[in-house]
């Protein structure tokens, strides 16, 4: 790679030690060299999606987040499904990031790993699309039966799924790096 890369992931589990994490984990360190990748992994930290603070009188954490995902050259979202559909805490993150702009045109790499997930992906990329990120369906991934592919080492154990998360990452960086301009 000739430049390195700023990446934030976020994670959308609401659980300490997901599954969600150990991915996001294990893709920092595959491609330390690569990136940089700076994960998330508590949106319950973020304060609760107040429409009246969207604009003016902001909570600084959103101020901050929000400045975090604008400075990256590129996100990835790696979540499970919840009751069909993504967590509340990465939604309440989307809300409050919905009216501004840093979002729009940034590269991202969406990975919903869960049990079955299916409507959640689908709800994510639409969202995603929805406030105009970039994103392929090289960069999108769904992990079905998650659980029975991470170890408690935090490694992933399906050899499937590790070369399904290579090709993703290689379809990101991709992303990435393409000139300004041409279309996705």
């Amino acid at each position: 790679m000739s430049k390195s890369i700023n990446i934030v992931g976020i994670c959308g589990s609401a659980s300490r030690n997901s599954a969600n994490l150990t991915i996001l984990k294990w893709i920092a360190e595959l491609n330390k060299s690569d990136f940089n990748l700076e994960i998330v992994d508590d949106l319950t930290e973020l304060p609760h999606f107040k429409t009246e603070l969207t604009d003016k009188n902001v909570p600084e954490q959103i101020v901050d987040f929000r400045n975090k995902i604008e400075n990256a050259d590129g996100i990835i979202i790696c979540t499970p499904e919840y009751v069909f559909s993504i967590p509340s805490g990465l939604k309440n993150m989307i809300e409050w990031c919905v009216s501004t702009t840093v979002f729009s045109d940034k590269p991202i790499g969406l990975i919903t790993a869960s049990t079955s997930g299916k409507k959640g992906h689908e709800e994510l990329k639409l969202i995603m699309e929805t406030i105009q990120t970039k994103f392929t369906n090289e960069t999108t991934l769904l992990i079905q039966g998650i659980k029975g592919k991470v170890n408690t080492n935090g490694e992933i154990s399906d050899n499937k799924t590790e070369t399904e998360l290579k090709k993703f990452i290689e379809s990101f960086e991709k992303l990435i790096r393409k000139p300004a301009g041409n279309n996705v």
